[in-house]
């Protein structure tokens, strides 16, 4: 129940400045934008109204989730890099509760707000260019498949921020993660399009569980593919949270607290 309070506490900060997270939702009616103009050229240039199963309109919605996976996903590495060389980390640590489920519940309410108002600008965008969506009975699945992905991210993030209990400073770490997810993880071309043997790759890789899989669910929505993905994102997930905590209890013997 504490963490559930962590969650509506910074959920109803967060919605106290709706102006704040319209300003930074509007940046994929940009994106999309740009996408709708490239994709375009490149089916027109094809001479094909399909491409490796999907059509223009499956691509369009693809990127606006892929966009919305990407723009509203807690920034959880920053956050404990933060902590770590303001000194509030120290403040943290000595509060009733893990100081990762904390950070998780903040980010996750953080994430909640920015995705509600980025799908619904990017989905009115999308459906105003190329129709209507795909199934909406396949949500459901989409949703739970999008949770799923932001645990694992969140397990990454947790890994990268945890550097920051002996490196300090993180950018380097948080940058390369960021390529990986926009091409490894089919954030700027669906993974459909790959060449059979990186396509294989990226599949295998936890970034693909995190962007792509949601995505491609939201345009194909099926349940032995939701099956599928979250069996993987499972692995995933269980196998990253054994790194995140053997790293947390190392990491807690080099940490140096400045600040504060």
């Amino acid at each position: 129940m504490k963490y559930w309070a962590i969650f509506k506490t910074q959920l109803a900060t967060r919605l106290a400045y709706p102006a704040d997270l319209i300003a930074g939702s509007l940046s994929i009616l940009i994106f999309l934008w740009v996408f709708l103009q490239l994709w375009r050229t490149t089916y027109s240039a094809s001479g094909s109204s399909v491409i490796a199963g999907l059509s223009l309109a499956d691509t369009l919605w693809y990127l606006m989730m892929t966009e919305t996976i990407l723009i509203s996903k807690p920034r959880l590495a920053r956050s404990i890099s933060e902590a770590v060389k303001d000194g509030s980390v120290a403040y943290l640590l000595n509060k009733p509760y893990h100081f990762l489920l904390y950070q998780l519940s903040a980010g996750w309410a953080d994430g909640f707000s920015r995705l509600l108002f980025t799908a619904l600008f990017g989905g009115g965008l999308v459906w105003l260019l190329v129709g209507p969506p795909p199934d909406v009975r396949g949500w459901p699945l989409v949703f739970l498949a999008l949770l799923l992905g932001w645990l694992i991210d969140f397990c990454v993030q947790a890994l990268i921020g945890l550097l920051a209990f002996v490196t300090e400073e993180i950018s380097a770490f948080e940058w390369i993660y960021q390529k990986a997810l926009f091409i490894l993880g089919g954030m700027l071309i669906p993974l459909d399009f790959f060449p059979p043997w990186l396509r294989n790759l990226s599949q295998a890789l936890p970034f693909a569980y995190t962007i792509y899989g949601p995505a491609r669910l939201f345009v194909s929505p099926d349940l032995t593919r939701f099956a599928v993905l979250a069996l993987g994102q499972l692995f995933w997930i269980l196998l990253l949270w054994g790194a995140v905590t053997l790293a947390f209890n190392r990491g807690m013997r080099w940490l140096t607290i400045n600040g504060g």
